[in-house]
């Protein structure tokens, strides 16, 4: 690192600072100052918001990593904005008539305190022991590749960089609340998009071009089946990517992730009115086309200079190239002084502003959905506190998982993706019978939630168990290759097994529901399609024009376009 890097760096921070402190003295009296910036974000700062919060250390790491070792094969899930519109166009109405929090705050509106209760459950723990502990661990991996510091003053780096990354956005996030998560990410976005797309041309030149980059990476085959990196549709024989079950498990996934879950529909509940909100999905949406080409791609230039060069990545103890490092490598070997600055402040950016998301959108879930239902009464101010105390609680926990996840690193990237493949089903299923059908009933959604909650417990369960026992055995101590338990819940495909256990979760609701009794009409009026009234109607079809369709088909376009190339 230069000189001018770490000025670019000291410039970036003095920005951010600015931008704090000026939120900070904004007044925020009560939980919706705090947890949704008093709800008046414009459309800009809520899609702005959306892709920061989106871009984490599963993308600087995972996402350029999955670039390097199997090519497009991971595309489905970042080529997602038309799963961005569904949120703006479906949800956004019924969200923004319920004037709720949160999403399992919703949930009770459309069925009952248990359902909410069983989601808050399930977001709480997923956030601290996978999205917290993940970004935390990556962000200290990265930052030890790009400054290549092994240690100060005799402590690892990583720690510094890690515990260091926590504690100042915990900060902000303490005392800004919501409005320094949207603020602070208008400053973020542009940053990391300005320098991901200076890594993505200065890749592409040193290889030679796009030409060479797609001419290395389909001669390199990916399965026995002809499909070769560049393919994003693979034989449905393929192994870990089949086409079938990646458009059902990425499109399952998707929906949980982008309209149902908490850590990104709080952006949209935050603003001003459901015109800004569908607006901000929209927004949200043509940024979202973004990543495959600032991060995925990165990652097959890297790997194809790798291959030209025969030693542009770092090897791992068994020999082979480590595709993980693929972005941090691109950064320290190919930035000039100055711009490797700004691309650090643009990973700063993506790391700072996704905790950020995650430490504001856990401590909406404590305090809305179990400190304040319990004392309703609690003066607005106190639950302001009590919303920051839970912040701090949270980051404790976080740097506490840390060296837990750095013991097991290399076995959450290859678990992340499962880990969500059995959250998605069950909260998909409960949101999408409950928006679309009158009849589910509260129990109907109830046992939706708790049907995948048990199955996906069962599946990594099963994950856990038999994969020890491969690694430790040549055959599993006292089992049998034939068993049933481990035929479903291990050795199917988990982008099928995706997709089955929605088919079975939404399976519960509907039979749970013809045998129980139909909801009150006016108890789900408003919250369900065919309930809402003239005037619920009439103001939504107010929110919208002609340009918002037209940027929306735009949108649905680019993605067509994108599946038929990379076909």
């Amino acid at each position: 690192m230069a000189l001018l890097d770490w000025i670019v760096i000291g410039l970036f921070f003095i920005a951010l600072i600015f931008i704090i402190v000026w939120v900070m003295r904004q007044k925020q009296n009560n939980a919706a100052d705090y947890f949704l910036g008093g709800k008046d974000a414009t459309w800009i700062a809520i899609g702005a918001s959306i892709f920061a919060s989106n871009i984490g250390s599963e993308h600087l790491i995972g996402l350029a990593g999955s670039g390097a070792s199997s090519g497009m094969a991971m595309a489905h899930w970042e080529i997602q904005g038309w799963m961005i519109l569904i949120l703006g166009w479906v949800f956004v109405p019924f969200y923004s008539r319920s004037m709720v929090y949160t999403m399992p705050e919703f949930l009770e509106r459309r069925y009952n305190s248990a359902s909410r209760t069983i989601l808050s459950l399930i977001s709480l723990i997923s956030y601290v022991l996978t999205k917290v502990a993940v970004t935390v661990y990556a962000g200290g991996l990265v930052f030890q590749q790009v400054f290549g510091i092994e240690s100060v003053w005799g402590i690892d780096f990583f720690w510094i960089a890690a515990i260091g990354l926590v504690v100042l956005t915990a900060v902000y996030t303490i005392f800004g609340g919501m409005k320094s998560v949207l603020y602070t990410s208008v400053l973020q976005t542009p940053i990391l998009l300005l320098g991901s797309l200076i890594i993505l041309v200065l890749g592409l030149k040193e290889l030679g071009g796009w030409d060479e980059m797609m001419r290395i990476c389909s001669s390199v085959e990916v399965n026995e089946y002809g499909d070769s990196m560049t393919n994003l549709i693979r034989d449905n024989r393929d192994a870990n990517f089949p086409w079938l079950g990646a458009l059902i498990g990425s499109a399952v996934i998707g929906f949980w992730y982008w309209c149902t879950d908490q850590f990104i529909v709080q952006r949209v509940l935050s603003g001003k009115n459901e015109k800004e909100g569908r607006r901000g999905t929209i927004f949200g949406a043509y940024l979202k086309l973004l990543p495959v080409f600032l991060f995925l791609i990165p990652g097959m230039i890297a790997f194809a200079l790798h291959q030209s060069q025969g030693s542009f990545l770092p090897l791992m103890e068994n020999g082979l190239p480590n595709s993980d490092a693929a972005f941090p490598t691109l950064v320290a070997k190919l930035l000039p002084a100055g711009v490797k600055g700004l691309i650090v402040c643009g990973i700063l950016a993506a790391l700072m502003s996704s905790l950020a998301s995650l430490f504001n959108s856990s401590s909406a879930l404590f305090t809305i959905d179990f400190y304040q239902r319990f004392k309703p009464n609690t003066d607005p101010k106190k639950l302001v506190r009590i919303g920051q105390v839970a912040t701090v609680v949270i980051v404790i926990m976080g740097i506490l998982w840390i060296p837990i996840m750095r013991s097991i690193g290399d076995v959450l990237y290859l678990y992340l993706q499962d880990v969500q493949s059995v959250l998605a089903p069950g909260i998909a299923a409960a949101f999408l019978l409950g928006i679309l059908w009158k009849r589910c009933t509260a129990q109907g959604g109830m046992w939706a939630l708790l049907s995948g909650l048990i199955i996906g417990m069962c599946r990594l369960g099963a994950k856990i168990y038999y994969s020890n026992a491969y690694s430790n055995a040549a055959v599993i101590p006292g089992g049998d290759t034939s068993n049933w338990f481990q035929a479903v819940f291990y050795d199917s495909n988990w982008l099928f097994f995706c997709g089955w256990m929605l088919f079975f979760c939404c399976a519960v609701a509907v039979v749970v529901s013809l045998f129980t009794k139909a909801p009150d009409p006016e108890k789900i009026q408003g919250l369900v399609m065919g309930t809402s009234t003239p005037e619920q109607r009439a103001a939504t079809r107010a929110s919208w024009n002609t340009w918002d369709i037209i940027n929306s088909l735009i949108i649905i376009g680019i993605t067509a376009a994108f599946y038929i190339y990379f076909w």
